[in-house]
């Protein structure tokens, strides 16, 4: 697997940790919650580190870290999507990121621009000018 540092959310522990230390799940749930003293997500059952967007770090659900389950093999698994559920507004700062992403992920070519306008506006309304233009910049200078 590449570097996955600029791939992944600032919440994720892709950002410290390598692949196979950490859980991918399927989306953000109650039982992995952000822990701001480690900087990600952790389970609260298992206590591992957990990814919770697949889209973004390019691997399937799995529990790497907790069950020992064995790696994809690069080539061996179709990298995942964004979900009509990962196109919903989220309410945690901390998922803006792996939003705008998957707005831009699923938008048609021809409605690209139309859709980062709407989907700014949206995020404006809810987290406030400064924390939509730092993710703007840093989900664009990687997704375009």
């Amino acid at each position: 697997m590449t570097d996955l540092r600029d791939a992944t959310c600032v919440a994720c522990p892709a950002q410290a940790l390598a692949v196979g230390a950490f859980d991918v799940t399927d989306r953000p749930r109650q039982d992995t919650r952000y822990d701001p003293g480690l900087g990600w997500r952790v389970h609260r059952v298992t206590g591992a580190p957990t990814c919770v967007h697949p889209y973004r770090v390019g691997m399937p659900p799995g529990r790497y870290a907790s069950a020992g389950e064995p790696l994809p093999s690069p080539g061996d698994h179709e990298r995942p999507v964004p979900t009509d559920e990962d196109l919903v507004l989220p309410d945690d700062v901390t998922l803006l990121e792996a939003w705008l992403i998957a707005t831009v992920r699923r938008a048609p070519a021809n409605e690209l621009a139309r859709t980062l306008r709407r989907a700014e506006e949206r995020a404006a309304a809810r987290f406030g000018d400064r924390d939509v233009l730092t993710a703007l910049r840093r989900v664009l200078s990687y997704e375009l």
